[in-house]
């Protein structure tokens, strides 16, 4: 498989180039003899560069191996010594969370553990509407005045400066244990666990919070129990709540290497026991009956633990992944589910008047989809963001106005550096706050310097361009539609968990005529493609309907397209069959 154009495809309907992966037919064929791995799975380990050397971690990822120890992180000593002592001295725990997925499996993550050890914790959950991201002082305060001597914020807190110095004066202690991108001062706190700080030499700094968070309950466990706290015992079995963190490492979008592929492969393995009672419902609401991958956490259970912060009850998440009744749990879950429903609704609403906004605007040549909104409701802003992003192929940040103040969330493209950008706005006095990765950003700015940080922006990221951003799908292979069988899935399956830094398997169906289409659901295109020998496969186009793909499938029954996508087990109604999930056609020429 030469890397190349495929095909001629170097614009399809989405506007894309299409490339078959890098990878290596010598080397796949001594992954496959040395493993005893099938060659197809052999040929998608080359392409995601995966040697001989690391093929075997890779595919049977464990904890003994990958996960490092606690203590190499910077300020970690610190924190395990302040928060065992709030343990042994029977103080008052606050966990500060954030509200999405990462978050609130942080946050239900230190809470079962404390209270597994006996101490006394409170999770608090800031409001998105009225408190907006991360701490704030009158919120810490109210900890305070609650009788709590430590304050953990998880998932935040790295670029809350002024709150934490209200909270150092008022004597209140914090522990930040974060992931974002840091700045060369860093806050005001007793520890400041993140592998991202600039200080600090730890090669995981791709771990999500929850993992960062795990690691500081693995520390806080050992000193504990060199304490004795634990008697004659070993303390709570923190495998048991690896489900958690898989959940939350696969919906915060970090590459699935190293030490984060181990966390989810293992988590995955222990929420398919259905132990946790909240996981369990928010599978059964979310119509997960096989046993989950990190697609199901990805884009069924994921999404509704995040809608109560978007558009409902910022704690649920935490309270569903807390929960132990059965049918509390379910009712949590359902809550979500139908404030999920909502969401979309929202969402809908405001991606439509997004778009009409992007595309009345001139084009001023800068890699950058800025639009804002009066009225747009800020728990969908990340979401509406990621759809122009993709939609456009550049970053994209959606703002929604209350007054002169906008809340903005933005994400990114491979390539170019949102976070730094939006970081040096806020250094520039352009914006009131902002933060974030590379891949994504939240910011606070005033109506009157809307077009400075549109400009300011959008210069900072065309610095970083290298030339017209023309959107590129790998491919792992080209098949014909009947070579799209249950055993090719099967053994593209040993590859998994798939996510960030290990993309699912995605190949093109060459010169397959389309013999069906119509829509299904909310704006999906349903297909029915066949190959040689007059062979079937099933496809579907997720949100296609009134985009470019979904138009042309639509109209094209009877004619010959390659597709592009990857397949998956359609276990529909006790089905057992291949289904294609499109990505992108293109006219056979």
């Amino acid at each position: 498989m030469a890397t190349g154009a495929f095909l001629g495809v170097e614009r399809s309907l989405t506007g894309r180039r299409w490339r078959l992966g890098c990878g290596d037919d010598r080397a796949a064929l001594a992954l496959s003899q040395r493993l005893g791995i099938p060659e197809v799975v052999g040929r998608v380990l080359t392409a995601r560069g995966i040697g001989l050397d690391e093929a075997e971690s890779f595919l049977n990822p464990t904890l003994r191996d990958l996960l490092p120890d606690p203590f190499h992180l910077r300020d970690m000593d610190a924190a395990v010594e302040r928060l065992a002592a709030a343990v042994r001295g029977g103080e008052l725990i606050a966990i500060w969370g954030d509200y999405d997925v990462d978050g609130a499996t942080s946050s239900a993550l230190l809470q079962r553990f404390f209270t597994a050890v006996g101490a006394r914790v409170r999770v608090y959950i800031p409001d998105r509407i009225r408190e907006g991201y991360g701490p704030n002082a009158a919120g810490l305060l109210r900890l305070k005045d609650e009788g709590a001597g430590v304050v953990v914020t998880v998932d935040c807190g790295i670029t809350a400066f002024e709150p934490l110095e209200v909270a150092r004066q008022a004597g209140l202690d914090v522990v930040v244990v974060d992931h974002h991108e840091a700045e060369a001062a860093l806050p005001p706190a007793i520890a400041v666990v993140n592998p991202n700080r600039l200080d600090e030499t730890s090669p995981h700094g791709h771990m999500a919070a929850v993992g960062v968070a795990f690691l500081v309950v693995v520390g806080i466990n050992r000193a504990l129990r060199e304490a004795g706290h634990y008697g004659n015992g070993k303390g709570p079995d923190l495998m048991q709540w690896l489900d958690i963190v898989a959940l939350g490492t696969v919906c915060d979008v970090v590459p699935l290497k190293g030490v984060n592929r181990a966390l989810v492969t293992q988590g995955l393995k222990v929420m398919a026991r259905r132990a946790n009672a909240g996981l369990a419902a928010l599978a059964d609401v979310g119509g997960v009956k096989e046993r989950p991958d990190a697609y199901h956490l990805g884009y069924i259970m994921g999404p509704r633990v995040n809608a109560g912060g978007r558009v409902g009850e910022a704690d649920l998440g935490t309270q569903l992944l807390s929960c132990d009744d059965p049918a509390q749990a379910m009712a949590i879950a359902q809550r979500l589910n139908d404030y999920n429903r909502e969401r979309q609704e929202i969402e809908a609403m405001v991606l439509l008047e997004a778009i009409e906004q992007a595309e009345s605007r001139p084009d001023d040549g800068l890699p950058l989809v800025l639009v804002a909104g009066d009225g747009w409701h800020p728990g969908v802003i990340g979401i509406v963001a990621g759809r122009l992003k993709e939609r456009y192929n550049r970053p994209a940040c959606v703002i929604a106005f209350e007054g002169d103040e906008g809340k903005g969330s933005g994400r990114s493209v491979s390539g170019l550096d949102l976070g730094s950008a939006v970081i040096a706005a806020r250094q520039a006095g352009i914006l009131v706050k902002g933060g974030g990765h590379a891949m994504a950003a939240g910011f606070t700015v005033s109506r009157d310097r809307l077009e400075d940080f549109r400009t300011f922006l959008g210069e900072r990221l065309a610095a970083q361009a290298a030339g017209e951003l023309v959107p590129e799908l790998e491919l792992d292979g080209a098949i014909d539609a009947g070579g799209a069988a249950l055993d090719l899935v099967e053994k593209l399956r040993q590859c998994g968990p798939f996510g960030s830094g290990n993309p699912e398997p995605r190949f093109a169906i060459t010169e397959a005529r389309l013999i069906k289409s119509d829509i299904v659901g909310s704006g999906h295109v349903r297909c029915v493609l066949a190959g040689q020998g007059n062979s079937r496969l099933k496809g579907i186009a997720f949100r296609a309907a009134d985009s470019d793909l979904g138009v042309a499938l639509l109209s094209g029954v009877g004619k010959s397209l390659h597709f592009a996508g990857c397949l998956r087990l359609d276990s529909w109604q006790g089905s057992n069959a291949v289904q294609l999930f499109i990505d992108d056609a293109s006219p056979v020429r």
